[in-house]
């Protein structure tokens, strides 16, 4: 039975990274003769102190701690053949841990989902940024046995060093993400966003065009934030809700209209589109910015729409405000397509087939 050790930052079905890039798919390839070992860095308390504002003295120590987890994973290499790393070993700037995995006499596989060449510290962590040193990257790039990338836009990037590259779209199980129409809203339309304490500023690229929106519908919709329940806009009367995977579909199937806002930058070019997708699986209809993978994950006016500037969002939102039937068909035409082409099932088979070719290198 082929042995593969994890090593990534978060604990199971925290991270919608982790989720959504490689544990769903865990099942599977258990299935298959795959047996898996979580090493992760941030247990539920440190998770909590990590990703807020201050605590200077326990971050250190939280960092240190996470330098003890990962040399004690060192003496375990030579017990799996596949060390499999999401984004990054360390939250430091060093690929140590990631180059003796592949000097280790197991084969390394690299996950990644953004263009984390880039410096995009987390709010609480800004002060942090100078010891991250993203680059690192492409030291593990040029080691790895096999890099999985998230869209064509990093695995052209990552094809520079690695000297196999497969990309593997983010996925949503569509046996789970469903939609669930009893739960739209009857007088009310929910305008809604799903992202995190780091992507909220993304929300915010949007609140010039909804304020004009709420002026424009007047006590006809309301504005929902989901991931991020400390988020406040007067202006909009936004309802945050924090996160959490027992509430995530049911509350997304109370959106109306799902929206995915991003800034025209090489960062958001290496997203994946998991917001846009999360809400097509259950039939919402989506807007997404006209950039990086939404252009492929979005045919404009028939399973969603592409916005570029602040007017086209108003127009779109505006449109699929006044007609209900649009708003049906763009969503199960939506759905379909992730179904089709960003769903579990349509990648399982290349997932398998990755660890496959990966273990007789």
């Amino acid at each position: 039975m082929p042995s593969v050790l994890i090593l990534c930052a978060h604990r199971p079905k925290r991270s919608p990274s982790q989720r959504y890039r490689f544990e769903q798919y865990l099942p599977f390839l258990e299935k298959q003769g795959f047996k898996f070992t979580f090493s992760f860095l941030l247990n539920e308390a440190d998770d909590k102190t990590f990703y807020s504002n201050g605590h200077f003295i326990r971050k250190v120590w939280i960092l240190f701690k996470s330098l003890i987890i990962r040399f004690r994973d060192l003496r375990k290499f030579k017990f799996f053949d596949i060390i499999f790393i999401q984004r990054e070993a360390l939250f430091i700037g060093s690929s140590y841990v990631e180059r003796k995995a592949a000097k280790s006499g197991a084969q390394l596989i690299f996950d990644f989902d953004d263009s984390i060449w880039l410096a995009d510290t987390s709010p609480g962590n800004k002060k942090w940024e100078k010891i991250k040193r993203p680059e690192k990257i492409f030291e593990t790039f040029s080691v790895a046995h096999t890099v999985i990338a998230g869209n064509k836009f990093l695995a052209e990037k990552a094809k520079h060093y690695a000297p196999h590259v497969v990309l593997i779209p983010t996925t949503i199980n569509t046996m789970r993400h469903m939609p669930k129409p009893e739960r739209r809203n009857k007088n009310t339309l929910v305008i809604g966003w799903s992202g995190s304490i780091s992507t909220v500023k993304h929300f915010e690229i949007l609140v010039p065009v909804f304020i004009r929106i709420k002026e424009k519908y007047k006590g006809q919709i309301k504005f929902v934030l989901l991931g991020d329940n400390t988020y406040s806009n007067p202006l909009l009367e936004v309802e945050a809700l924090a996160w959490s995977e027992e509430t995530e579909v049911d509350q997304l199937n109370t959106f109306d209209i799902g929206v995915m806002p991003l800034p025209q930058d090489e960062w958001a070019a290496g997203k994946c589109g998991l917001k846009g997708l999360s809400y097509m699986a259950c039939g919402v209809p989506s807007i997404m910015s006209a950039i990086g993978v939404n252009t492929s994950i979005i045919q404009d006016g028939k399973n969603g729409f592409l916005a570029r500037v602040d007017e086209d969002w108003f127009t779109l939102i505006s449109k699929l405000i006044e007609d209900a039937d649009l708003r049906t068909q763009i969503g199960m035409r939506g759905r379909q397509t992730v179904i089709e082409n960003y769903s579990v099932d349509s990648q399982k088979e290349l997932y398998l087939k990755v660890f496959q070719e990966t273990l007789k290198k």
